[in-house]
């Protein structure tokens, strides 16, 4: 092989679907399809069309059982992204003479790139995300469910190349998997996102506001919970949060925000669009993270890119590029009066609420796609021996 004119991407969840990772994805995908072909096997979901073509990308979606929402999906739909993944994924192959096969998650994807390569005796680099290998909130996370492990394990011992997005992923792989395939760090990539700016009254918020946001799928994981705490124990009514994602655990939160009595305080917006998403963004003052695990966080990026200083747990990849007392506060998972802390000291002391804004203009740019998306290439022609 001369050199690579054709990637199949295999993910799972690719937008509107998911989370960061299946955004990550499309990043990475749209800068690729500026110089070679880029086809992208995923699942389907009501109202989204089966192949469609978007920022160059060929996407071709894949039927699947029993998934319910956009933001979430169970055992059985990851199950059957398999069985339809590699029908379409097998035709895709035949026809298309790939040059590489990137994998985005240990799962459910891996087991499909994995087929797939074999299969058609293609390189299969494998990107691992946080939450496919490690999840502490979940009772069937890989790292501690035996069958699950096992799969995960055969995955990252049977690829050619593993990429974690952080260090706190590479070494989580590492603890818990021992896997005999190299591991490179790349970090999630970040597009400057094109939106209209509105200002706060047009969003119902007052100029006095010091508007706090968290972003994320309203999962286990998130820990949005904590962040309602948080916000119960500041009793200055100007302190409001704004949470944007859907989810399973957000009955429970609007549950959890009636019996505090913070309806003023706290809303919760829902999915909203790319650029609803950062019209909010760019009227908040500063994001409250509490997760009890990121594996990176693209959310910190959109919020770095905003200029707004963050406030956020200490375990997962956000540590890599998250520097306390530099552009944001770090605190420990679940402990509250910490993140109360973190909260009152980025409201209250004007010189290090500037420091973090203007570092965090600056750190979002070593993320931006472009960049990312070279350092995959040169890793694709390392493995395939190409220049």
């Amino acid at each position: 092989m001369d050199k690579i004119e054709k990637i199949l991407i295999i993910n799972y969840e690719y937008p509107p679907l998911g989370g960061g990772g299946g955004v990550a994805t499309y990043e990475l995908a749209k800068e690729w399809a500026k110089i070679v072909e880029v086809d992208v096997l995923t699942s389907s979901f009501k109202g989204l069309p089966r192949f469609e073509i978007s920022e160059g990308v060929n996407i071709y979606r894949c039927p699947i059982l029993f998934r319910k929402s956009r933001d979430s999906a169970g055992l059985f739909s990851m199950f059957s992204y398999l069985v339809t993944g590699f029908f379409k994924g097998a035709s895709l192959c035949r026809k298309r003479r790939y040059s590489v096969i990137n994998t985005q998650f240990a799962v459910p994807s891996g087991p499909l790139g994995y087929m797939l390569s074999k299969i058609f005796g293609l390189k299969n680099i494998l990107s691992i995300h946080g939450g496919d290998i490690y999840d502490p909130s979940k009772k069937l996370s890989p790292h501690k469910n035996p069958f699950f492990k096992r799969v995960v394990k055969f995955v990252l011992n049977h690829c050619d190349h593993i990429v974690a997005q952080s260090s706190n992923t590479k070494d989580n792989c590492i603890t818990y998997y021992k896997p005999k395939t190299e591991i490179s760090i790349i970090p999630l990539a970040f597009t400057m996102p094109q939106f209209k700016p509105l200002t706060r009254s047009k969003l119902n918020f007052k100029k006095e506001d010091f508007l706090l946001i968290a972003i994320g799928r309203l999962v286990k994981r998130k820990a949005f919970d904590d962040a309602i705490k948080i916000i119960a124990h500041l009793k200055d009514s100007k302190i409001k949060l704004l949470i944007v994602g859907d989810g399973p655990e957000r009955e429970y939160l609007e549950n959890c925000i009636s019996k505090a009595q913070l309806q003023e305080r706290i809303k919760i917006l829902g999915y909203l669009s790319y650029e609803e998403k950062f019209q909010y963004l760019n009227v908040s003052d500063m994001m409250l993270m509490t997760s009890l695990h990121e594996g990176f966080g693209i959310i910190f990026m959109e919020a770095m890119y905003c200029g707004l200083p963050i406030a956020c747990t200490n375990n997962g990849g956000q540590v890599d590029f998250i520097k306390d007392e530099i552009n944001g506060l770090l605190f420990n998972v679940a402990d509250i009066p910490a993140g109360v802390n973190a909260v009152k000291r980025l409201y209250s002391e004007e010189k290090l609420f500037r420091v973090c804004s203007k570092n965090n203009k600056k750190e979002i740019k070593k993320f931006y796609s472009d960049t990312i998306a070279d350092d995959y290439m040169q890793l694709f022609g390392s493995v395939l021996g190409v220049s």
